[in-house]
């Protein structure tokens, strides 16, 4: 489904109606603020980030109304503009969301502080003690559309992990996003800690996301999450190092030996249960041998949930109603109730049409045969390898981490739900007793 929002990152922000606003403050001067604030923030004890934590999470719950105020004159906007139901799915909050956004922070609390951990250690022959430990980032940038819940979860899971946080958030949310940073700043104040430690350059709109982009030496680490377009514009437009988040062209392969029961489950979840987001399934393939079999409880289920089969000839002439695919299908992230499904050979071919077409974020398989399943995981090159599992669990929150970052598709320091280790490097530190090469 194309939207109409506009997909680059830097794109500018609609003037808002109404009496001129104050001048914002410059980018460079929030930036270098924020790098002030991450040298104290990397100091604090485990308990000191805790409260803070806690206190942001009461004062979310007690702002629902202003929060939600901002959030409808946002929607309002989007359905005024075009937005697609994806966009506006991901936009929307309610005091339940709120509420888990909330128990998110929470749940980030009671993870264990990764900042000062020994990731490995040695003593040298020399005497010399060696400890490499991890250690906070500094400045976390973060690029996103539409998804005021990530500006909670990225200040939230940067606290905890002594750094700073610099959000982008887009135009779509930006009355959200402000009120959002308003809520989290006012609490950290309150808990004796900078107020920049978490800012916006979203009053900047096109000209402070490109500053953002070039900070390199003041912003450490820039993730973006959204569409492949706005991944696709930060990742080549920027100096400052990026951890790549990817587009969800996810798929499930149900194999021969799959029994129907679970076939139908685990496809049901994977699409149906919330299509907008990137671990929703996209592409369905289905081995040759249990196409007759599975295919029609699978295809009534899924068209009893609502949703559109695009099919290979193989689908279209098992069931009916299906628009015929194309390749746009199997390279598509609908992010709506419309799913590509092809018969497959074997789970060659399978292995083969994920190689090609996936976006290396979330393969599952529904099997109950080992050795194909141990193939499977073997030779897909995804960041998330499921066996007979709903893809829908490659979310940070299901994988213990509270709250996620994003889900890196890359494969440098970081692959998959990122939690708190991801937001950390590391250091070493040596200590001796006046030893020297000679």
């Amino acid at each position: 489904m194309t939207s109409v929002v506009p997909t680059d990152p830097t794109a500018a922000d609609p003037t808002a109606a109404g009496a001129a606003r104050p001048a914002p403050r410059p980018v460079a001067e929030t930036l270098a603020a924020a790098k002030a604030a991450s040298r104290v923030l990397a100091q604090l004890t485990t308990s000191r980030k805790d409260a803070a934590l806690l206190a942001v999470a009461s004062a979310l719950v007690d702002a629902t109304e202003r929060v939600l105020a901002a959030n409808a004159l946002d929607l309002e906007a989007g359905e005024r503009e075009g937005l697609s139901p994806a966009l506006l799915d991901r936009l929307r909050l309610d005091a339940d969301r709120l509420d888990g956004l909330a128990a998110a922070v929470r749940l980030v609390v009671s993870l264990d502080d990764p900042v000062g951990g020994s990731v490995r250690g040695r003593v040298l022959p020399n005497g010399l003690r060696l400890d490499q430990v991890r250690v906070p980032f500094g400045v976390v940038g973060a690029i996103y559309e539409a998804r005021p819940n990530v500006t909670v979860d990225i200040a939230a899971l940067a606290l905890k992990s002594g750094n700073a946080a610099v959000l982008r958030g887009g135009s779509a949310a930006r009355r959200t996003n402000a009120v959002l940073v308003e809520v989290v700043q006012e609490a950290l104040v309150a808990s004796g800690l900078p107020a920049d430690s978490v800012v916006t350059i979203d009053e900047h709109g096109r000209e402070g996301a490109a500053e953002l982009m070039r900070a390199r030496g003041l912003v450490d680490v820039l993730v973006p999450r959204g569409s492949a377009q706005l991944i696709e514009a930060v990742v080549t437009g920027s100096t400052v190092p990026v951890i790549e988040t990817g587009a969800g062209v996810v798929h499930v392969f149900l194999d021969e030996s799959a029994d129907e029961a679970t076939a139908v489950d685990v496809v049901v979840d994977s699409k149906v249960r919330r299509p907008s987001v990137c671990n929703a399934l996209e592409t369905l393939l289905v081995h040759e041998g249990a196409a007759d079999r599975l295919l029609p409880p699978v295809l009534a289920a899924l068209r009893a949930s609502g949703v559109t089969v695009h099919g290979d000839a193989r689908v279209q002439a098992v069931a009916d109603d299906v628009v015929p695919a194309t390749d746009d299908d199997w390279a598509a992230e609908y992010l709506s109730l419309d799913l590509a499904v092809a018969v497959v050979r074997d789970v060659d071919e399978a292995i083969e049409h994920v190689a090609r077409w996936s976006t290396h974020h979330t393969e599952s398989i529904v099997t109950n045969d080992h050795a194909v399943a141990e193939r499977f995981l073997a030779e897909v090159d995804s960041a998330v390898v499921m066996v007979n599992a709903s893809t829908r669990f490659t979310d940070g929150s299901q994988f213990g981490f509270g709250a996620e970052v994003g889900i890196s598709t890359q494969k440098l320091h970081a692959r998959g739900p990122m939690g708190l280790p991801e937001l950390t490097s590391t250091k070493w530190i040596v200590r001796g007793t006046g030893q020297v090469r000679g």
